[in-house]
């Protein structure tokens, strides 16, 4: 009988552990959940006092005036006034300095130089890695390109020993894939100097002053960033002759291009930042642009005659796994072509071989490239072959 009454109270024993259990279990995850709560309300709780701060403006600095006056100019609407300000910013300010200021415009804070997101998307992290070693031909005109961007940054002591004044700007003019850019980029490599490359076509905008605010906005970076080459391709997309047809869209084009000029007047010929411009159709740029002071030397690219397609074969085949492939038949097929396509008939012909499975790169394979690059018709290919 005493044995009966001890295995009833063990059950009741192990049930009422076992409620135990389940309980603190429960509490447990309740305290998690309300700590995941308690985060989701501080949380909102910033979200909020964020929320009902008041906006700030962003204005520049004009003049630093006296008894702790600053005279500001207001960014999007231009509105200029004075204002006073603590004296631990005071001290901080300086000409053409951002800052933020409130509903009073009274400044909160320094913001320092900023720049837009768009103009620095234009720069190179890293000099480019193209060397004038991979560019084929154009000795002469590469060495009008040193002479004018890469020796006064790199040589500057001997335009001052001898009072040389070097070109304020050079323009490269040519058909499209003859190595424009690709000479930039090599300069730049050689000069050790940031690049600073944006097409003519990124400073066409649809609002009042915003194509001339990234002009500033981008001297501004190349002088910060000096030594610097500031590389404008397809001018002609902001550099067209002016005309008076009354259009907004032209007349915005033209306040930047008048920006543009007067960005290029403000620098010294001698100084570390360094202009080049591309173009294809150098015969509807203003005149203003290609007077003298501000693209100083204009230098034509042309098509790369036998002995540079020659070069900038060797350039591109170099890489390449052939067999039987004499160069010199595939220059005199490929007269009047460009040293892109010529780039271009390299690497179709390596594809060409990649479908076939073969071991190397044959003639054969060039010609079916040359055909395919230069979209020689039926009756071009028979005279081809």
């Amino acid at each position: 009988m005493d044995e009966i009454i001890y295995d009833t109270g063990g059950g009741e024993g192990d049930l009422q552990n076992h409620r135990i259990q389940e309980l603190k279990s429960q509490l447990t995850d309740l305290q998690m959940k309300n700590d995941l709560l308690t985060k989701e309300i501080n949380q909102l709780k910033r979200e909020n006092s964020q929320l009902k701060r008041p906006p700030l403006f962003v204005a520049s600095v004009i003049e630093v005036l006296a008894d702790g006056e600053v005279y500001l100019r207001q960014q999007g609407n231009n509105q200029e006034y004075i204002t006073h300000t603590l004296d631990e910013i005071y001290r901080e300010l300086r000409p053409g300095q951002k800052v933020a200021v409130n509903n009073s415009l009274s400044i909160v804070r320094t913001i320092g130089t900023t720049f837009d997101a768009r103009v620095r998307v234009m720069e190179l992290e890293e000099s480019p890695d193209v060397t004038f070693d991979k560019i084929g031909g154009l000795r002469e005109e590469i060495e009008e390109v040193r002479e004018a961007v890469e020796y006064p940054l790199t040589r500057p002591h001997i335009f001052t020993r001898l009072g040389v004044e070097p070109p304020k700007g050079i323009l490269l003019f040519g058909p499209p894939g003859t190595g424009k850019t690709l000479i930039a980029k090599a300069v730049a490599h050689q000069a050790h100097a940031s690049f600073i490359r944006m097409s003519g076509s990124e400073l066409v905008h649809k609002f009042i002053g915003e194509g001339a605010q990234m002009v500033r906005e981008l001297f501004a970076l190349a002088r910060q960033k000096a030594p610097s080459i500031v590389f404008i391709d397809e001018i002609d997309a902001i550099g067209s002759m002016r005309t008076h047809d009354g259009t907004s869209g032209s007349a915005e084009v033209q306040r930047t291009l008048m920006q543009l000029l007067a960005e290029m007047d403000g620098f010294d010929n001698r100084g570390d930042v360094r202009i080049m411009a591309a173009t294809n159709r150098v015969d509807m740029l203003d005149p203003a642009l290609l007077r003298p002071g501000r693209f100083d030397r204009i230098v034509e690219i042309p098509l790369p005659d036998a002995e540079s397609r020659l070069e900038i074969f060797k350039i591109h085949a170099a890489p390449l796994k052939t067999d039987g492939v004499v160069l010199e038949d595939m220059v005199r097929l490929t007269e009047n072509s460009t040293g892109a396509e010529i780039q271009a008939i390299c690497r179709e012909a390596g594809m060409i071989a990649v479908r076939n499975e073969a071991k190397a790169v044959t003639g054969d394979d060039f010609l079916r490239a040359i055909r395919k690059v230069k979209h020689l018709t039926a009756s071009e290919d028979r005279m081809f072959l």
